[in-house]
């Protein structure tokens, strides 16, 4: 059947973007107009022509005020995940403010959906080398998978070194399991490929043979990512940022959705925690974790249940 990967969405809408913070202050975000929830809806069609089923990392901002749409994900099968509640980088954060906003979050997700939520992705990817005091504090929350390290350089974002497959990071709390975004070792450095900015930068071919480079040469499952943002061209262009965030943020916003259409047909694809645990019982592991939000419909409490909040 082959590798089973997985599809995750980040559901924020284009004013949240860490790109545009300085310029966009979060007691200004209600003046915005908001278009993630037609976005999202286009990429849950999307979704359901090729029958899949995806991990969605919700903004509780956006949770809080659109808890519907959350409602709407979560009855069409999907997994439904921490994006954290400000999209705050967290290493600009106190462990604290960390905590705090992640008990935020996941307290409106689940109240929305009567279910605990057990997977998180850091806005921007802000576990860093700074930053890895988060895991602790997401296992000490109830958390069992993350996917927030991507193992290149980069100015925002990045552990250039870190482990680049599916594994456990073990913290005095407790064990979380790390999906890191995916790269492709090129010479000395790890190109990403796994979505966002990279795949509307990249053409389709390139894309789609990285890809399929980790799954047959190297025998592992990558996790991809997009923005519902990334699908619409209408979306209004803001005058912020510098002239190298706005390139990245508006490059061929045109092309994703065709581009993302044409990947599904690609791949085996589905949520964050069914690619791990299949990924993990392929190698046969002998440590027990959560078994994935959907599963945990049937059968609850695999993932420290001692640790639920």
């Amino acid at each position: 059947m082959g590798i089973l990967n997985a599809l995750t969405i980040d559901v924020e809408d284009y004013f949240h973007v860490s790109a545009f913070e300085k310029d966009i202050d979060r007691g200004d975000w209600d003046r915005w107009l908001c278009r993630v929830v037609p976005n999202t809806h286009r990429l849950l069609e999307l979704l359901r022509r090729h029958h899949l089923r995806a991990t969605f990392f919700v903004l509780g901002w956006v949770a809080k005020r659109y808890p519907q749409l959350i409602r709407d994900i979560y009855a069409e099968g999907h997994e439904i995940g921490s994006h954290g509640f400000w999209h705050r980088l967290i290493y600009r954060q106190s462990p604290d403010e960390f905590r705090s906003d992640l008990r935020q979050s996941r307290e409106v997700l689940q109240q929305i959906i009567g279910e605990p939520v057990v997977a998180y992705r850091a806005p921007s990817f802000s576990i860093t080398a700074r930053s890895s005091w988060a895991w602790q504090i997401l296992a000490e929350e109830g958390f069992c998978f993350d996917s927030s390290v991507f193992p290149i350089y980069h100015d925002r974002y990045g552990i250039p070194n870190a482990i680049p497959a599916v594994h456990p990071v073990h913290t005095p709390s407790g064990t979380i399991w790390e999906f890191p975004l995916p790269v492709v070792r090129f010479l000395r450095w790890n190109v990403p490929v796994g979505g966002g900015g990279y795949f509307r930068l990249y053409p389709l071919p390139l894309t789609r043979l990285l890809l399929h480079r980790l799954n047959d040469r190297f025998g592992r499952p990558f996790v991809f990512y997009v923005h519902p943002w990334e699908i619409d061209p209408q979306q209004p262009r803001l005058r912020c940022g510098s002239r190298l965030s706005r390139w990245r943020h508006y490059v061929n916003l045109c092309r994703t959705e065709a581009k993302l259409d044409a990947l599904c047909r690609q791949f085996r694809l589905g949520t964050l925690s069914e690619a791990i645990n299949a990924w993990r019982q392929q190698h046969q592991e002998s440590q027990t974790v959560s078994a994935s939000v959907g599963q945990a419909r049937a059968q609850p409490a695999t993932c420290s249940a001692d640790q639920r909040r």
